[in-house]
C-alpha cells in the first residue's frame, strides 16, 4: 500500500496526540513532507471514530485505518462479538471481509478463518491490522464467491454491500452485493451453515420468504437502535424459526426470543396503572403478541404496541407511571401548550413532529406524552413518567 511512512514513530504519536479539528489540521497542513494531507487526516479522522465503536482497535498502536465509510459500515465490537458466537466449527470464511472486525472476532472462535476482500487496498490494511491485533487470519484480494469455489468450511459469513451503482443505499436483497437471493445455494454448497448481515431495513417476512432454509433470526439493537439483522441459514427448510432479540444498554442487556408463526392468543385492556413499550428490536421482529405470553400484561390496542397491567413487573423495554388518561380534544390539550416534554405516538393519525408544531411542545423534561388509539378506537393521550 505504500503506508509504511505511516508506522514511524513520530507520525504514529501526531495521530494520536492531534487534538485539533479536522478542518484546523487541514488548514495547517501536512506537517510530514512525505505523507499527503488527506492520508494523514484519514488516520487521525479513523482513530477518533474508532474510539467508542473499537475500543481494541483505538488502544492498539500502529493500526492503519480505510476512509471513513469503510469504518462506518463495519460491525462495532458488540455486534461482532455477538455474531461470532452463533456458529462454531473449526474453519470459517468471511467472504466479504471490509475492514476485518467481524473476522478479527470470529479468529476467536475458530481454528482457521479466511478472509475476503475486493479492494485491495481495503484488504492490504486488514492483513497490516491482523497482525498488530495478533489475529491468525489468512487473507487474500480476491472475490470471495469465486474463492471459494471448490472449499469446504464450517461457516461461512456473508455481508452484502448495500450501495448500489445506480440506486445508491439499497436493503432489498436483489439489489445487494453479492445477491444472495441467486448465490445462496451455491453457498451452501461449501458450508452446511450460512450467517447473514442485512439491513435492519429488511423486513422479516420478506426475508424468511427469499432465503428460504432460516433456522434463526437475530435482531440486534445497541441503545434502543436496531443495527443488525442475522439470519442463520442452513440446507435443511424450517417452517417456524426462532427468532432472537437483544438489545444492549448503558447498564443491562435485555433478551426476548419466540417462535416464528406460532399463533398466541392476546388481550387487551385500556391503560391501567403502568404502561410498557418495547424496545427497538421487540418491534422491528414483531413479537407483539408473543409478548403477551411471556409477560403478564394486556395490550392497550391490536396495533398500538403499547402494554399495560396493574403491577411493576421487569419487561424489555421503557416502562412508565400512568399519571393521567384523556381524551385528545382543544379542551383537554390546551394545559400542555409551550410546555416541555417527551412525545411518542403509537397507531395515532398525527406525527410527533405534527404534534409538536401544533401544541408547541418543546422537548424534554420528566413528562412523557403517549398519544395512541384504543382499542375502542377513541384517541387518548396519557401523561406519564419515566421508571
Amino acid at each position: 500500500m505504500g503506508n509504511e511512512s505511516l508506522l514511524r514513530r513520530e507520525v504514529q504519536q501526531w495521530i494520536r496526540n492531534a487534538t485539533a479539528s479536522l478542518s484546523a489540521l487541514a488548514f495547517k497542513g501536512s506537517p510530514f513532507a512525505d505523507i499527503p494531507l488527506p492520508l494523514l487526516l484519514q488516520q487521525v479522522e479513523g482513530w477518533r471514530k474508532v474510539k467508542d465503536k473499537l475500543p481494541v482497535w483505538h488502544e492498539t498502536p500502529n493500526l492503519l485505518f480505510p476512509p471513513k465509510l469503510s469504518i462506518e459500515q463495519c460491525s462495532s465490537a458488540i455486534t461482532a462479538k455477538y455474531k461470532a458466537g452463533l456458529i462454531s466449527g473449526s474453519s470459517m470464511a468471511d467472504i466479504t471481509g471490509g475492514f476485518g472486525v467481524d473476522a478479527y472476532y470470529f479468529a476467536q472462535k475458530f481454528d482457521l478463518v479466511h478472509y475476503f476482500e475486493r479492494n485491495a487496498d481495503l484488504c492490504a490494511i486488514a492483513q497490516h491490522n491482523f497482525k498488530q491485533l495478533s489475529a491468525p487470519i489468512v487473507c487474500a484480494p480476491k472475490d470471495g464467491l469465486n474463492a471459494i469455489k471448490g472449499q469446504r468450511y464450517d461457516a461461512i459469513y456473508v455481508d452484502p454491500a448495500r450501495r448500489h451503482d445506480a440506486k445508491g443505499k439499497v436493503f432489498f436483497l436483489e439489489d445487494c452485493s453479492p445477491d444472495l437471493t441467486e448465490h445462496l445455494p451455491a453457498l451452501l454448497q461449501s458450508a452446511p451453515v450460512i450467517l447473514v448481515k442485512t439491513s435492519p431495513m429488511l423486513d422479516l417476512s420478506k426475508g424468511l420468504d427469499q432465503f428460504g432454509t432460516v433456522a434463526s433470526v437475530h435482531v440486534v439493537a445497541v441503545q434502543n437502535e436496531v443495527k443488525e439483522l442475522l439470519w442463520v441459514i442452513t440446507a435443511a427448510y424450517q417452517q417456524n424459526p426462532m427468532i432472537y432479540t437483544i438489545n444492549y444498554n448503558k447498564k443491562e442487556t435485555e433478551t426476548f426470543d419466540f417462535q416464528w408463526g406460532n399463533s398466541v392468543k392476546t388481550s387487551y385492556h385500556d391503560p391501567l396503572v403502568y404502561l410498557y413499550e418495547p424496545n427497538a428490536a421487540l418491534l422491528k421482529a414483531g413479537a407483539f403478541d408473543a409478548l403477551t405470553a411471556q409477560y403478564a400484561v394486556q395490550k392497550i390496542a391490536h396495533h398500538a404496541h403499547l402494554y399495560t397491567c396493574s403491577d411493576l413487573i421487569d419487561f424489555p423495554g421503557r416502562r412508565f407511571v400512568i399519571e393521567q388518561q384523556f381524551p385528545y380534544t382543544k379542551a383537554t390539550m390546551a394545559q400542555f401548550k409551550k410546555t416541555k416534554c417527551h412525545v411518542t405516538t403509537r397507531h395515532f393519525p398525527e406525527t410527533v413532529s405534527q404534534l409538536r408544531d401544533k401544541w408547541r411542545l418543546s422537548d424534554g423534561g420528566d413528562c412523557y406524552l403517549f398519544f395512541t388509539t384504543l382499542d375502542s378506537g377513541q384517541k387518548v393521550v396519557l401523561r406519564t413518567h419515566k421508571i
